[in-house]
């Protein structure tokens, strides 16, 4: 019979569930505090929380298939990122913590009803955001109608050109 802060906490891991569309698991062994907090903090700035977990209480808090599909992640040491709304901001705040602090392991990632290995989430790091996407994308979209524009733009000026050096001649021919 598990015990009310058991359940308390069960009940915590199931709302972070609820919010979370992404999940990345990660082994935290051999991290100190002071970095775990300002693996924290990187991962704040886009809205995403890490929390490290027990493996029991996160099975029963996950659904049975969330459960399922990561089970073999839940061995050792598991710290859990919860990303309600990117999945490529935690993998590169992940990357850049690895990087510039201290290695931290990537078990694996649930994106999109999918289990990613590490070196999915490796070339997820590597993938612009979605507001950059999102940038790139209108470029492609309005590039187009720029060009059609400048065109538009072109034969007029053309037209005003032809029409002013004709009106030259005229006044050249009349003195």
């Amino acid at each position: 019979m598990p015990t009310a802060k058991k359940e308390q906490t069960i009940g915590e891991l199931r709302r972070r569930l609820a919010s979370a569309k992404y999940l990345f698991f990660t082994n935290y062994s051999g991290l100190s505090v002071g970095e775990i907090t300002k693996l924290r903090a990187e991962l704040r700035k886009d809205g995403n929380t890490y929390a490290v977990v027990k493996n029991t209480l996160f099975a029963r808090a996950a659904d049975a298939l969330l459960a399922k599909a990561v089970e073999e992640f839940l061995a050792g040491p598991t710290g859990i990122v919860f990303a309600p709304s990117d999945p490529v901001s935690p993998a590169k705040a992940l990357k850049q913590f690895s990087d510039g602090v201290k290695p931290i392991e990537i078990k694996a990632a649930y994106v999109d009803g999918k289990v990613l290995d590490a070196a999915a989430v490796a070339t997820l790091a590597s993938l612009p955001s979605k507001p950059q996407l999102q940038a790139q994308l209108l470029g492609t979209f309005v590039s187009p109608l720029r060009g059609f524009v400048g065109v538009l733009a072109a034969n007029r000026g053309g037209f005003v050109r032809v029409l002013s050096a004709r009106e030259k001649q005229l006044a050249e021919s009349a003195s």
